[in-house]
């Protein structure tokens, strides 16, 4: 049995994540205080306490990185190994402190300026992103070529077989959703980010983003990870220029997953905050088993379900 672990992105963010796992497992609270002490600012407030940071992207982006990556440590120290990750856009840098190829400080510190450069680049109520619940994907993308008169609007995520979403500025992309809604598709979803993201409007986040990737060394992977940008594997000299086109170009999810079955994965564990990503996978492809781990019920459940549940007594 092949084993996957993909990892939370933008928007499963919620006050008081990670908090029951913080307070009752040494090896997260210590990456708590390790990402406090590396940006300046106390991640456990930041996350278990009500206030506005939590949303906005600068801060969105290390906070779900600290969760996932806490979570992480956790099950290795139980020595479950997965045989590839990926994760759903930011998730991807988890993925890649999970394949070894970048320590928690270098991905903590990039994430931080992502999430900075990302929220610059187009200023709060000038884009937006929407869920598109329909399976007419031809037709999503053709609403959008024909709304980019008015402005930037395409295709963002490709989410499911029946969940596209798309973004770019106000005005066009509410068009296009007016385009949608004549033809007949009317099931949409604001999204509750707080930019146009993986759209040309971050050409400028990309380019600031890719100078500073290429002060970084990234380490040889030692577990595979599947690119958003190319639903593939990476290769190590690839890693920087797909991070760096990841910011402005569409999360290819539906064909991420369809690759895991490829390679022959039978079981995929959700590492993060929220359900996102758990909901999409049994969305694309039922025959996965699947889980999360977020807290400590979803950690007993996922072990079970790996058939490792005699590891339960040390949650």
């Amino acid at each position: 049995m092949k084993l996957a672990f993909v990892y939370s992105g933008q928007g499963d963010q919620y006050v008081g994540m990670g908090k029951e796992m913080y307070e009752n497992e040494k090896i997260v609270k210590e990456t708590f205080e390790e990402a406090s002490d590396l940006l300046g600012y106390d991640m456990a407030r930041l996350c278990f306490i009500k206030n506005d940071l939590i949303n906005q992207t600068e801060y969105t982006q290390p906070a779900i990185l600290t969760v996932s990556v806490a979570l992480n440590r956790l099950i290795e120290s139980k020595e479950i190994i997965p045989d590839v990750v990926a994760g759903l856009s930011l998730g991807e840098y988890s993925a890649l402190v999970a394949s070894k190829a970048l320590s928690f400080e270098k991905a903590i510190k990039l994430v931080s300026q992502r999430g900075k450069f990302m929220g610059e680049s187009a200023a709060k109520g000038t884009g937006k992103m929407i869920a598109v619940m329909s399976g007419n994907i031809q037709m999503i993308e053709s609403v959008c070529k024909e709304a980019s008169f008015v402005g930037v609007v395409s295709p963002t995520n490709y989410n499911t077989p029946n969940q596209t979403v798309i973004g770019g500025e106000v005005e066009a992309v509410d068009y296009a959703c007016n385009l949608l809604k004549s033809s007949g598709i009317d099931a949409l979803v604001p999204l509750r980010v707080s930019g146009p993201f993986h759209t040309s409007l971050l050409e400028n986040a990309a380019e600031k983003f890719g100078a500073l990737l290429e002060t970084i060394h990234f380490e040889s992977m030692k577990i595979p990870v599947i690119s958003n940008v190319s639903a593939e594997i990476m290769k190590d000299e690839e890693v920087k220029y797909l991070l760096k086109n990841q910011v402005k170009l569409p999360v290819l999810w539906n064909k991420t997953i369809n690759k895991m079955n490829e390679l022959g994965v039978e079981t995929i564990i959700q590492i993060g905050p929220g359900k996102t990503i758990e909901r999409f996978i049994k969305q694309i492809d039922s025959k996965y088993k699947v889980g999360r781990i977020e807290d400590s019920k979803t950690l007993f459940n996922s072990l079970e379900l790996l058939n490792t549940h005699n590891f339960s007594g040390l949650i």
